[in-house]
């Protein structure tokens, strides 16, 4: 058997169930119960510094 059919059935059988299990992997923990503060806490970090809003430009 040639290297190259041997790795063309590894990956059209085992790598793709692998791939697709880490997918639903990543998804599943993106989504468990429990991370809304920490997807909250992460999307506010640009603004934990400010302590009032920014000035209003004049337009001339």
């Amino acid at each position: 058997m040639e290297l190259y059919t041997l790795l063309r059935a590894f990956a059209d059988s085992w790598m793709l169930l692998f791939m697709t299990l880490f997918f639903v992997g990543v998804i599943l923990f993106a989504f468990r119960p429990g991370s809304r503060r920490v997807h909250q806490e992460t999307a506010g970090m640009i603004f934990r510094n400010d302590d009032c809003p920014a000035p209003e430009k004049e337009t001339r």
